[in-house]
């Protein structure tokens, strides 16, 4: 992960990654539960939500205007400034901010939608280097289940449909989620990722998770980690207010 700057803050930046019904979401919710119930000052943040392009993000959305070009940059400047508004300062300050996706899925995503692999890695230059950054590998069927078993109807843009995959928004999905977890394979040995089995149980990936977090980092956590105030490990401290 050369292409990111290094993360010289007290700080620790912790990520997950993975496709669509993977399961990070829900496991990277029960990690951050889990830290601040150890004491630590824990913040948490979302792929794409930046409120100062998040109005323009959903109108570009809704009237399906977005080219692969366009939505890579209108998410690097999501990102950028979730990074300098948000992640940086908690980093700075010295919490631990866990991360629901991160400058990896622009490469996984962006690149599935014919970007530039090497145009859309430039982009992300500016970002942190994670400490920690799960990738959660699943069979693409098993995801696609997942998905189409806890959903009404899969989004225009979430289906590739903006790519002409396919007619049917279940197959272009299929394509395009395909085209992704390709992306993620393809990367994982170059970028570090802590690969986690998400065909496992929830308690079993989440106690994976848990253990990498000890032996990489545990030690810096005890001594370098700003810690909750108390009465505030599992409640709403200043530095776990959610995007």
């Amino acid at each position: 992960m050369s292409l990111f700057v290094p993360n010289r803050n007290h700080g620790k930046l912790i990520i997950v990654e993975g496709i669509d019904g993977s399961g990070k979401s829900t496991q990277m919710l029960l990690l951050s539960r889990w830290l601040r119930s150890q004491g630590y000052a824990v913040a948490f943040s979302e792929w794409n939500s930046s409120p100062l392009v998040r109005q323009t993000t959903r109108r570009g959305k809704k009237k399906e205007m977005f080219t692969p070009t366009t939505f890579s940059l209108i998410h690097a400047t999501d990102f950028a400034d979730r990074s300098e508004s948000y992640i940086l300062p908690l980093l700075r300050a010295g919490a631990i901010v866990c991360a629901d996706r991160y400058a990896f899925t622009a490469f996984a995503r962006d690149v599935a939608r014919g970007v530039s692999r090497r145009w859309v890695r430039n982009l992300y230059r500016f970002a942190i280097r994670p400490d920690l950054a799960f990738y959660f590998r699943v069979p693409l069927d098993v995801a696609i289940q997942r998905i189409l078993g806890g959903r009404d109807a899969i989004k225009y843009y979430e289906a590739g449909m903006d790519l002409g995959l396919s007619r049917d928004v279940e197959e272009s999905f299929r394509i395009f989620q395909g085209r992704i977890l390709d992306e993620y394979e393809a990367m994982a040995e170059e970028m570090g990722f802590r690969v986690i089995d998400a065909s496992l149980s929830i308690e079993e990936q989440q106690q994976q998770m848990r253990q990498i977090v000890n032996e990489t980092i545990g030690e810096h956590l005890k001594a370098g980690v700003l810690r909750s105030p108390e009465g505030e490990v599992n409640g709403a401290a200043s530095a776990t207010a959610v995007l």
